[in-house]
């Protein structure tokens, strides 16, 4: 999954823009011919050099914050010796070989991905401020949520603390973006379902979720009201049908409370 399946979700027919492109290219979710010609852009076309290191700036630090988790101390010669590697390195591990790193860019990628979907065209540069100028006071107009505002994230985590999913809530809409951290299907044939289950409240089902692909969930206007802080989204493992009678059959595989504005 890279932003640009996200990106084709609007279905304008317009090619994805060159700060969707970027980011794509700092995340490391091109393939080789699309990275090459990213990198003979970025040689070329000075605005859209200045976009990917916009891009780095913003993910390094978020980077750096992630930290990361020892690597049992066979893990590593067994994936040289697969890749014909010698099984001892011979210096220091880089960035990319840090269990770590991946972790962060695949949670990084699903969370830049919701970005792009909610706030196209909000992360240009900011252009200079014009020097203060005096003017009478005006009462400011009643604040409005602009239609393209950023949504909070809500991360359903696995029992292991990793990302399943990431979700976008919007009351307002009563809508659930659900972004998946590409994972494999079910041994079993079994299906995930997501599951509202507010503050003391039984489990509400809001139907089946992709695990390779973003899409958005409807909520039923009934349920509306329970997408507020302190209820939480959940997704179990139930047959490819759903769930029967609308009750969760099946193990909790991931979980997360609801975050709103």
């Amino acid at each position: 999954m890279n932003i640009r399946d996200l990106h084709d979700l609007h279905d304008d027919g317009q090619p994805p823009s060159a700060d969707i492109l970027a980011g794509e290219y700092v995340l490391g979710v091109l393939d080789a011919a699309q990275r090459s010609e990213a990198e003979q852009r970025i040689a070329n076309d000075p605005g859209f050099a200045r976009l990917v290191s916009q891009w780095e700036n913003r993910l390094a630090p978020m980077l750096d914050a992630l930290g990361s988790e020892a690597v049992p101390a066979h893990v590593w010669p067994r994936i040289r010796t697969a890749l014909g590697w010698p099984a001892v390195a011979t210096s220091a591990p880089r960035a990319w070989q840090r269990t770590g790193f991946w972790q962060g860019m695949t949670a990084l990628a699903a969370v830049v991905a919701l970005v792009a979907v909610f706030s196209r065209g909000q992360l240009e540069p900011v252009a200079p401020v014009a020097p203060p100028v005096a003017v009478t006071p005006t009462p400011p107009p009643t604040p409005s949520e602009p239609e393209q505002a950023t949504k909070p994230v809500t991360p359903l985590l696995h029992d292991d603390g990793t990302p399943g999913w990431l979700a976008s809530v919007d009351k307002a809409q009563g809508k659930v973006l659900m972004v998946p951290v590409p994972a494999a299907a079910d041994a079993a044939g079994r299906a995930p379902e997501l599951w509202l289950i507010p503050a003391g409240g039984a489990p509400r089902s809001l139907g089946l979720v992709s695990i390779n692909r973003a899409h958005t969930v409807t909520v039923p206007d009934a349920l509306r009201e329970a997408l507020v802080n302190g209820s939480v989204l959940a997704i179990t493992l139930e047959p490819s049908s759903g769930a029967p009678q609308g009750i969760p059959t099946g193990p909790i595989i991931a979980k997360g409370d609801i975050a709103t504005l």
